[in-house]
């Protein structure tokens, strides 16, 4: 699709753009080496050799062994896999959950599946930050819990979670430790053993990578059955060819970002805090969401009072500017961001949120640029807002 209207993209929380280097890695095994690598052939060898050498590069990524690296098709996949199959696995020894409000659906709803299935599923709380209530997990945690699951950090409000310290509470416990990095992947330094993770899904679309392939961390020696029946691909552990273009792509990807993941960082942190500061100086009744320094170096999520989060993003997008209210799995729904209201945001305000990340590629002036749209078009809707009128006339401080 070519289009001659300037375009703006700050939605890379929801997926990011392949990089070139990346997509001519993967060429090659779409079209020249496409041989399966369950095959025995030689020809094959070529993708299971591309394979193993992915597996490699995310595992060093990680500081992991290659063996506890599982190639899946995604986030989802892997929350889905990590969650239900070590739920299932470690049921003689109890069948209760903890994870937080503020999980991804693929998290919170394969939780409320588990439940259905004679699971106990315990849901922790956050503060206004969005960090966790690290002492209601520790009063949540009982002799029968098997599996805790929380996000490294929050894919609306950015928010990075304790994962250090809920690593060693799980360890002390001798509780199994998930956690959903897909937006800290490529973005923040992870080694699951300093950090004490036993499991940990990341996606490749996220990082620059080609979407459709993801990755679960296994720790050697937890307790887990497959999720895809079939074949013995995977170590008999996920079944189904190899999508070796999404493979060697996701570890391309992988590989790109840890050279530039430090660099990237203090770059995108300072134009992520300019965003934040322009918006909250000159967009009046404006309230930033997530912790205010720890949180993702990309992500900017606001709140705007007096207006609608929809009318916002479809001006936006009039303007050539790609932004979001919040999870792009949610994007059709009319309910306010269950995140949101778990800091305790009213509904009313909630409603009125918009969601900035950004990438390398952003600059200063697109920043510019947006902030100046979105100050012009919080005006026009406010003037259009009767509950907007009758507050300034009372003379009210919010």
């Amino acid at each position: 699709m070519s289009t001659d209207k300037k375009m703006i993209y700050l939605d890379n929380a929801a997926t990011t753009a392949v990089k070139p280097e990346v997509l001519a890695y993967m060429m090659p095994f779409l079209q020249e080496y496409y041989g399966n690598p369950s095959s025995i052939y030689s020809f094959a060898g070529i993708s299971t050799k591309a394979v193993d050498q992915a597996r490699d590069t995310v595992a060093d990524f990680l500081g992991a062994k290659a063996k506890e690296v599982y190639f899946t098709s995604g986030g989802s996949e892997s929350d889905n896999w990590a969650i239900k199959a070590a739920a299932y696995a470690n049921k003689s020894k109890g069948n209760h959950i903890i994870t937080s409000v503020i999980e991804h659906h693929a998290v919170l709803h394969t939780c409320s599946f588990l439940e259905k299935n004679g699971f106990e599923v315990s849901y922790i709380g956050v503060d206004e930050n969005g960090v966790i209530r690290m002492d209601e997990l520790k009063k949540a945690i009982r002799p029968t819990t098997t599996l805790i699951s929380v996000m490294f950090a929050n894919n609306e409000i950015g928010t990075i979670q304790p994962v250090r310290e809920i690593g060693e509470l799980a360890k002390e416990k001798g509780i199994l430790f998930h956690t959903d990095a897909v937006q800290a992947y490529g973005h923040l330094p992870i080694n699951v053993n300093e950090l004490s993770i036993d499991m940990l899904s990341a996606s490749g679309h996220k990082i620059h990578g080609p979407k459709g392939v993801g990755i679960l961390y296994i720790r050697e020696g937890v307790k887990i059955g497959p999720f895809i029946h079939g074949g013995s691909q995977e170590r008999n552990r996920r079944a189904g060819t190899h999508n070796v273009p999404g493979i060697v792509g996701f570890a391309k990807a992988t590989e790109i970002a840890a050279k530039v993941m430090v660099e990237n960082a203090e770059k995108i942190t300072a134009l992520r805090d300019y965003t934040i500061e322009r918006i909250l100086k000159e967009v009046p009744y404006a309230r930033l969401n997530g912790h205010r320094t720890d949180r993702l170096p990309n992500n900017t999520n606001f709140c705007f009072r007096f207006i609608e989060g929809e009318s916002l993003l479809i001006m936006l997008d009039n303007k050539g500017i790609c932004a979001s209210s919040g999870s792009a799995c949610t994007s059709g729904s009319l309910d306010p961001s269950h995140v949101l209201l778990a800091i305790g945001l009213l509904h009313e305000i909630a409603h009125g949120s918009l969601r900035l990340t950004l990438s390398e590629e952003t600059t200063k002036e697109d920043i510019d640029y947006v902030v100046d749209e979105v100050k012009k078009i919080v005006d026009r809707l406010r003037s259009m807002s009767p509950l907007y009128e009758d507050f300034v006339k009372s003379g009210k401080e919010m």
